[in-house]
């Protein structure tokens, strides 16, 4: 008889236990307005300056707010590189996350790992169609691949050259004549150039290939550093040598830049201090040289050799496929929301990246700012004369190829043309499962 009370004691323990346990694992589980909001986890990199976290963060607690039924968790994922590695880590590990900006250059990467959803799938209606069709075209070179749209632009660029204007004034050059040929910029340069200032700095670590695009774009021929496909590239291509020449005689021959190389995060900082009066970098560090220079600052697009020409850079919007499809749907309303135009024309305020869709040139927001700052339309109408940024199959790989190529040219570690014969030979290796 105790044995029985003991029983049905427990029994009714375990039972409550039960309802405990599944009460609030339901609460963990479910997703929507019944159990709670569709939680998503939203991954996204920094690769210029300012404190562009929070102005994301904000964007996403707004968001969430205006959305009750869906809480997004944006995550800061360091670098464009370091986000990539940590998206792939969590593929492998089949936890990945609802959506991430990534490199629109990672494309291929992320089709050969059947990791994303193609964005036509969310495509119903004649609103969505003008919604997609308002992206710049410039920027959907590196969205869409195989008749299909794989990711939604959000902070991108094209490189444009920043000048001193006070500098300029100083050296008797017209500070409102930029150079806009590559023998104007050498001759700029040369006057700009003395005892603690350099005339130019182009950084060459972390994106020296996108560096290099600018002057093989620059060339006649139209050529690029690679195919449509992803599956090609021209490392060794007349333009390429021609460009990486130009390069090298900055520093070498004309003695306006410094030798070696020279890195990434250092050449804004550089050009705010006054050690140098020119410098190539992305548009996407416009903000943030506006809010920290103090000296007149001037923008133009690129010097050209032929013709002017530039690559596109920066991040995409991504929906991964390993989740499920009511969260999809979630991920691609809060896309859509982010790249309303009023909201792209204030985050390319913010930032100084190329606001992605026309419409968003027309808010009252960006007429008034432009206005105020003209420079900022320097980077949206170089898309004229823009081409897909560097992307391959393997991109990490191929890119780093190049990376490393540019690097023994200006380091005289190798001659131009060795080189970039080494550089092609070890890509198209890398390249060779992808050949059809």
């Amino acid at each position: 008889m105790k044995k029985n009370k003991v029983l049905v004691m427990l029994t009714s323990v375990v039972v409550m236990l039960a309802v405990l346990i599944g009460g609030c694992g339901g609460n963990k589980q479910a997703a929507g307005p019944q159990g709670g909001p569709t939680e998503l986890t939203f991954y996204y990199p920094i690769s210029v300056g300012g404190p562009l976290t929070k102005v994301i963060d904000q964007m996403a607690a707004d968001f969430s707010k205006e959305n009750p039924d869906i809480k997004v968790t944006p995550v800061y994922t360091g670098s464009y590189a370091e986000t990539r590695t940590k998206i792939q880590t969590a593929l492998r590990g089949n936890k990945p996350p609802e959506m991430a900006i990534m490199f629109s250059t990672d494309l291929f990467s992320l089709l050969d790992m059947d990791a994303i959803v193609d964005i036509d799938s969310f495509i119903k209606t004649d609103s969505d169609k003008a919604y997609l069709a308002d992206f710049y075209p410039g920027f959907m070179t590196n969205s869409q691949t195989g008749g299909k749209t794989w990711g939604i632009p959000f902070q991108r660029s094209t490189i444009i050259l920043y000048y001193n204007k006070d500098a300029f004034k100083e050296a008797g050059l017209d500070p409102e004549k930029p150079p806009a040929t590559w023998d104007e910029m050498v001759g700029a340069a040369k006057a700009l150039t003395k005892e603690g200032r350099w005339g130019l700095e182009i950084p060459s670590t972390g994106y020296a290939y996108w560096m290099l695009q600018t002057f093989v774009l620059q060339q006649n021929g139209n050529t690029n550093l690679m195919n449509s496909a992803g599956n090609e590239v021209y490392f060794n291509s007349p333009a390429a040598v021609q460009g990486l020449k130009y390069w090298l005689d900055l520093s070498q021959k004309h003695k306006v830049m410094p030798a070696n190389t020279i890195e990434w995060a250092t050449v804004p900082t550089d050009f705010l201090e006054g050690k140098t009066a020119m410098m190539y970098h992305t548009t996407g560090n416009l903000t943030n040289v506006k809010k920290n220079a103090k000296f007149n600052l001037g923008t133009a697009m690129l010097p050209a050799k032929d013709h002017r020409g530039t690559p596109t850079g920066g991040g995409n919007f991504y929906i991964f496929k390993n989740t499920s499809p009511e969260k999809q749907q979630a991920a691609w309303k809060f896309i859509k929301w982010m790249t309303e135009p009023e909201r792209v024309a204030q985050w390319s305020i913010e930032t100084g990246y190329v606001a992605t869709r026309k419409q968003a040139y027309e808010t009252e927001t960006m007429k008034k700012y432009v206005k105020e700052f003209p420079d900022a339309l320097v980077a949206r109408d170089q898309l004229e004369f823009a081409a897909a940024e560097l992307s391959t199959h393997e991109n990490g790989r191929v890119t780093k190829i190049m990376e490393d190529c540019v690097q023994t040219i200006l380091t005289a570690r190798k001659t131009i043309d060795q080189a970039v014969n080494d550089a092609q030979k070890e890509a198209e290796e890398v390249l060779k499962p992808f050949k059809k």
